[in-house]
């Protein structure tokens, strides 16, 4: 390492390090593969990308892509005019105004990855499609890196249309969970419509730049196809933009892994992917096997007529997405409700709300504030939100609830409703980046409150070094911070008694 590093020097131990993938100080073929395509700007098809020649009368999609870039003024950085950010850091993220493919011609038994096992074929039965192979104890991938490492099996056709929208995607994600979930919505006696979900990344820089990392917080869709996936009727995938912040930025400034990182959240218009109409036939043929001509006399081309479809089981998308959502988040496995919705639903119900404030989302594969900051809502969703007890106080005492920093400010703003805005100032009041946790009656008085860099110094405390009574019974559990978050609850519990009774 010292060796290397007095011969290149530190970017260049930085650049030889993004491409060492298995740390042996040595370069494989394989692992300069990167390099010598963008030197001789040929990019061979990898075996990979083939797994079985294509059928010469097999059926082609033809897939759209629709993309409006990031919008700059919803960084937080951008308040102050990206004081102390270098332009070059940015360059990757400015340049990308188009995607890299508008549109692509793909063979329909491609999509054979969508379809399901053997053993999943019951509606809103989730399987993985890429498996996620991190979790809290394995870590997470190296940031120092700038090309994805070839795609394998069922990743190729992942990788082909998130190509469309650059060309550097990497299909597993640096964190948890990674891959790619689906289930079937409908079903009929030919056809399937699979909902499914991703987490992806892209590497927006390259040399002699520092790693940019761009994650959007899912990209989710739906593929009609044949359960032989020979023909394909119809294929959406997209980013959703229903939140007012959608996509996790990071950014290295130094050549080294342990080098500063910034990190920041921003709004994505549009990222969406779409089939022009069904999968049709490559080579047309008449009724004795012969090869006709595509276009009718005029030149036209020949109208297909497509049967229609007739499900015989289906289930609505919400529900498909939620199925989905709870295979990648166990903490889901309780409804987390919009804000002003749970002070409702917890009046009705005679609840607590139990609600947490972030400075980016809890459910989205890049949680709350990024990995270089502590107390990030990954770290809450992986341990205790997704732990049995917990799950089971919450269920019972409280109605859930997650919001978004700015969307609470923008709730407190808006003056037409004034119950609403003042439940918004109440929580805004508490909040100390990056997360809280509060407990409060449904008419919105904070009766406890947590932030997250406290709970998790506290949690990764010996027993005996804490004062309070917080791990007064954390022997009934091996972990203290499922303990420490149960006495948490529970003194919510006890404190709001008077308010409950009354």
């Amino acid at each position: 390492q010292e060796l290397a590093l007095k011969s290149l020097g530190n970017e260049g131990l930085f650049l030889f390090s993004s491409l060492d993938t298995n740390k042996d100080l040595y370069l494989s073929p394989e692992e300069f593969k990167p390099i010598a395509e963008k030197l001789t700007g040929v990019a061979p098809v990898s075996d990979s990308e083939e797994e079985e020649a294509p059928d010469p009368d097999g059926e082609t999609l033809s897939i759209v892509a629709k993309f409006q870039p990031l919008v700059m003024e919803t960084m937080t950085k951008s308040k102050d005019g990206f004081l102390g950010i270098s332009h070059v850091a940015l360059s990757g993220l400015r340049n990308w105004t188009a995607p890299a493919a508008p549109m692509s011609v793909l063979l329909a038994r491609q999509f054979k990855a969508f379809l399901p096992p053997k053993n999943k074929l019951d509606l809103g039965d989730p399987w993985w499609i890429i498996p996620s192979e991190l979790n809290i104890f394995t870590g997470y991938l190296s940031n120092n890196r700038f090309y994805p490492p070839p795609p394998k099996g069922k990743e190729v056709i992942i990788h082909k249309l998130l190509s469309m929208f650059h060309p550097r995607p990497f299909v597993k994600t640096r964190f948890a969970p990674q891959g790619a979930v689906a289930c079937i919505q409908a079903s009929s006696s030919f056809y399937y419509t699979i909902a499914f979900r991703i987490h992806a990344e892209f590497q927006l820089n390259e040399p002699p730049n520092f790693p940019f990392w761009f994650s959007p917080g899912q990209f989710t869709g739906y593929i009609v196809l044949s359960k032989d996936s020979s023909h394909v009727r119809d294929f959406r995938l997209f980013v959703p933009n229903n939140r007012s912040l959608n996509v996790d930025m990071e950014w290295l400034y130094g050549a080294s892994e342990s080098s500063s990182m910034e990190v920041d959240i921003g709004y994505l218009p549009q990222m969406e992917l779409e089939s022009t109409g069904p999968s049709i036939p490559a080579v047309i043929r008449d009724e004795n096997g012969n090869v006709i001509d595509s276009r009718d006399p005029s030149g036209e081309p020949l109208q297909f007529v497509f049967e229609e479809i007739s499900w015989q089981q289906e289930m609505p998308w919400e529900e498909a997405a939620q199925r989905l959502e709870v295979a990648m988040y166990p903490f889901k496995k309780i409804s987390y409700l919009p804000f002003t919705e749970a002070f409702e639903r917890a009046k009705a119900e005679k609840k607590l709300v139990h609600s947490i404030l972030l400075w980016g989302a809890l459910d989205d594969h890049k949680a709350s504030c990024a990995s270089s900051v502590p107390g990030s809502g990954r770290t809450l969703r992986e341990t205790v939100l997704e732990s049995s007890p917990i799950l089971a106080l919450l269920n019972e005492s409280f109605i859930s609830s997650w919001s978004l920093v700015k969307e609470l400010e923008e709730l407190q703003s808006n003056r037409e409703n004034e119950f609403h805005s003042k439940l918004a100032e109440l929580h805004l009041e508490k909040y100390t980046f990056p997360v809280e946790m509060i407990i409060c009656l449904p008419n919105g008085t904070v009766i406890h409150h947590i932030n997250a860099n406290y709970f998790l110094d506290i949690t990764s405390m010996k027993p005996e070094d804490v004062e309070s009574s917080i791990f007064s019974f954390s022997t009934n559990f091996e972990d203290p911070s499922t303990a420490t978050y149960l006495q948490f609850l529970k003194e919510g519990l006890q404190r709001a008694k008077p308010y409950l009774q009354s």
